[in-house]
């Protein structure tokens, strides 16, 4: 039995929320959001010179490479690492990109005005952040973390988690009674914290705690 080259075996479990197919870089801007979107979910992979539907097409590696680190460096911020290798296979040249998860969350790209947004990976799609999601990684990211007060709206959101296996940001206001400014603070918070955790269903981003999760599983 032949070995499946290493290629062919990535190539083989589809486009996922870690693996994208681009059958060429034409648009360093555009790419700049895939770019953020894996370093600010999970991380991931770039297939370049292979069509969705998994077949091998090759590209022209060294203008390739360009697209991408133009990318990164001019429009990402801050700055998104990856690492490049480059695949021969059948006389054909795929660039594999590897994006770590980042430690510096948000990580932000133009969209298609220009203007600069946080960016998550979900599937196989890149979906803009919330303002919710961009204010816990930038407490996660401050010295002094996040105070939470266990005051009434907190207790409710709660009390309502542990009946419900997720809420959305206008029913978490609705139920506290709070303004939309002070149910992002608490949400953010508690990301912050770990004590809460978002998802995403039919690209609205919903949040739940890490025993509704487990449950889900």
């Amino acid at each position: 039995m032949t070995k499946k080259h290493p290629l062919q075996l990535l190539i083989d479990q589809g486009e996922h929320q870690q693996l994208d197919f681009k059958f060429e870089v034409s648009d360093s801007r555009k790419i700049a959001r895939t770019l953020s979107a894996f370093a600010n979910t999970d991380g991931g992979r770039l297939l370049i010179g292979v069509k969705d539907n998994g077949n091998i097409s090759g590209i022209r590696s060294e203008e390739e490479y360009y697209m991408i680190e133009a990318a990164s460096m001019v429009y990402t911020r801050p700055q998104v690492a990856f690492t490049a290798t480059r695949w021969e296979v059948n006389g054909k040249t795929v660039l594999e990109v590897y994006i770590a998860p980042g430690k510096e969350r948000p990580y932000l790209a133009p969209d298609k005005d220009g203007d600069y947004k946080a960016y998550i990976r979900v599937a196989d799609e890149n979906i803009l952040a919330n303002e919710v999601l961009v204010l816990a990684w930038k407490k996660e990211r401050s010295a002094r973390g996040a105070l939470l007060k266990f005051n009434k709206p907190v207790k409710l959101l709660l009390a309502y988690l542990a009946d419900n296996p997720h809420i959305s940001l206008s029913r978490f206001c609705k139920i506290a009674h709070i303004n939309i400014f002070t149910a992002k603070q608490i949400l953010s918070d508690l990301i912050s914290m770990d004590a809460l955790e978002y998802i995403v269903l039919d690209k609205h981003i919903l949040y739940r705690t890490k025993e509704n999760a487990k449950m889900s599983k």
